[in-house]
């Protein structure tokens, strides 16, 4: 069978918009749901200062005031606000996938299902055959809603090559009684890729999705990966996070070479409450032209990750946004938003 033509660009290719699904009283942001609004309205400046902006949600009016607030007149021409009802707010997991062949795009309609059904998704799981039937996204719709995949289960090195963790897609209530095997000829079909490189180590405490990749370890440019590095010995996280990192050592790229590897810092513990919070610069969003990364109001480790991310990607601005918010729901900026890859 001839082999497709479409592929799944990395994230530092060109963008045509960028989603974000906005919170709203109906979701657990509920008891915070000012400060979480404010954090995505410097995401949304961020953005559309780069590239356009497809906002998901139920209150389209109250999000055009919120917005207007904060943005100019030509950043609210980079707007495009759909009226959609949703359970909760991270586009990366419920959000389409998209490949291109350099000319059009394919939009992967993947199932989401609240990531092995610990919490509702129906809603958010309908909210991409919106944006498609409502003509908001352009392209080969492909409803691939007998397979569970969260955009941020997968990092593409635009090279044929997709990074994942078997933590998660090999986690319950997501594809079994599928073999990782299986998994794995279904991605490389799906994502028209040809190889898929598993992490056997790495999870951050009070991370709900069972060890996506976007909190872990992210691709870059000329082979490049930065990964969550823990050098505290005391830190419960440290002899995982030391595995992986050695793992990440006897990686090697398609051409047989060894990734260059970057190391991102680890936050210092957050918490709320008794429970820690999966605090990770390695959940940093990549725009046209800047990367959006988290800080945690630790200046020595927000300056220590803003240099590494500089260096995997140069002459891009670095936009750094306080997290403290989004963490208490155990996701990151990364988390929160989707690219759509100029075709």
């Amino acid at each position: 069978m001839q082999k497709s033509k479409y592929t799944l660009p990395p994230e530092w290719s060109r963008q045509s918009a960028m989603q974000l699904t906005w919170p709203h009283g109906g979701t657990d942001w509920r008891e915070y749901l000012d400060d979480i609004c404010a954090v995505y309205v410097e995401m949304a400046d961020a953005i559309t200062r780069h590239e356009r902006l497809l906002v998901v949600t139920s209150e389209p009016d109250g999000v055009k005031a919120q917005l207007e607030k904060k943005l100019t007149a030509s950043q609210m021409d980079n707007v495009t606000l759909h009226r959609c009802p949703t359970n909760d707010t991270w586009a990366r997991d419920h959000g389409f996938i998209t490949l291109t062949d350099g000319e059009h795009a394919r939009l992967l309609d993947f199932r989401f299902n609240g990531w092995g059904c610990k919490f509702e998704a129906d809603l958010d799981n309908a909210i991409n055959h919106s944006l498609y039937i409502n003509k908001v996204v352009e392209g080969e719709y492909v409803d691939l809603n007998d397979f569970v995949l969260e955009g941020g289960s997968i990092e593409s090195d635009g090279h044929g090559t997709v990074l994942t963790t078997s933590q998660c897609l090999l986690a319950p209530h997501r594809n079994q009684p599928m073999s990782r095997l299986e998994i794995e000829q279904r991605l490389k079909n799906d994502l028209g890729v040809e190889r898929i490189l598993w992490l056997d180590h790495g999870h951050l405490e009070g991370d709900d999705t069972d060890g996506h990749i976007d909190t872990l370890v992210r691709t870059a440019p000329d082979d490049t990966l930065l990964y969550v590095q823990c050098t505290d010995e005391s830190d419960s996280h440290y002899a995982d996070l030391k595995q992986m990192e050695e793992q990440l050592a006897t990686l090697r790229t398609i051409d047989g070479q060894p990734y260059r590897l970057l190391p991102l810092p680890m936050p210092r513990p957050i918490y709320d409450g008794d429970d820690r919070l999966p605090a990770t610069y390695a959940n940093f969003v990549i725009i046209n032209g800047a990367v959006i990364y988290p800080t945690y109001a630790q200046p020595d480790n927000d300056a220590e990750a803003a240099r590494v991310i500089g260096e995997a990607f140069p002459g891009r601005e670095l936009i750094g946004i306080d997290s403290r918010t989004v963490i208490r729901q155990h996701g990151s900026l990364h988390c929160c938003t989707m690219q759509f890859p100029k075709e």
